[in-house]
């Protein structure tokens, strides 16, 4: 956003940290309350922007997929055990 009144506007921030953006950029950046943004450490300075949200599940050609993270020490093979179990089954009870 280099252009604009929007380029080069500064924001105080109070003694908890919070920052408060201007409406005009608010609304050129699609910013809505409760929204959530991402910060990133970048040499000079920080670099926010917003957290897209899309669905931990969607379905795909009639399979549900998660696409978000796995829990830190998931265990994969356990997992797709009980899931191929778990069809295996179903298509027997047909």
């Amino acid at each position: 956003m280099p252009h604009g009144r929007l380029y080069g506007m500064r924001i105080k921030m109070d003694h908890s940290g919070r920052v408060v953006f201007p409406k005009p950029l608010r609304r050129s950046l699609g910013l809505a309350t409760g929204g959530e943004l991402e910060a990133v450490a970048q040499a000079g300075g920080v670099l926010l922007r917003p957290v897209a949200q899309k669905p931990a599940m969607v379905e795909v050609d009639g399979l549900w997929v998660h696409q978000g993270k796995a829990e830190p020490g998931a265990d994969w093979d356990r997992l797709l055990n009980d899931v191929r179990e778990d069809r295996t089954q179903r298509v027997l009870e047909l």
